[in-house]
């Protein structure tokens, strides 16, 4: 589980290999959760990855600049495929304060603490980046989180 809240950098930031921008509207989140969804296929915890971006992308539609008329908002993901995948979600601009640890259940930015091995958030060009690692498990059924 991510115990992390606003974060300057993670400590693993790989270069993403996958990048794509959206539309700030709703009918978009689907498009990026489908982009994400092939990328992250065959990783273990795809299905994780895929809730977390679909969440993180909602929240730039809903409530940063991103969902204003002409808004964007951009995905970024790299796999080490058997080791982790890290993903992000940038958007543009809020009067958030980047505190992931203030959000309660059942938020989106609380199932990110909840399902990631890591996460956070730090300043991004024009907005906020939110991003989250998750570690390939060792073995079915464990979990390193706990």
């Amino acid at each position: 589980m991510c115990d992390h809240a606003t974060v300057p950098l993670p400590r693993i930031r790989p270069t993403p290999a996958h990048t794509r921008a959206f539309s700030g509207t709703a009918a978009h989140v689907g498009q990026a959760r489908a982009f994400l969804a092939v990328v992250v296929d065959g990783f273990p915890a795809a299905d994780d990855a895929v809730l977390l971006v679909s969440e993180l992308a909602a929240n730039a539609c809903a409530h940063t600049a991103s969902g204003q008329p002409g808004g964007t908002f951009t995905v970024r993901v790299a796999v080490c495929p058997g080791v982790y995948l890290h993903a992000e979600v940038e958007d543009q601009g809020s009067g958030w304060d980047g505190d992931i640890g203030a959000a309660e259940c059942p938020h989106g930015l609380y199932l990110l603490r909840e399902l990631s091995d890591d996460c956070g958030a730090r300043r991004g060009q024009h907005g906020w980046v939110v991003w989250f690692t998750i570690a390939r498990r060792s073995a079915p059924g464990s979990d390193s989180r706990s």
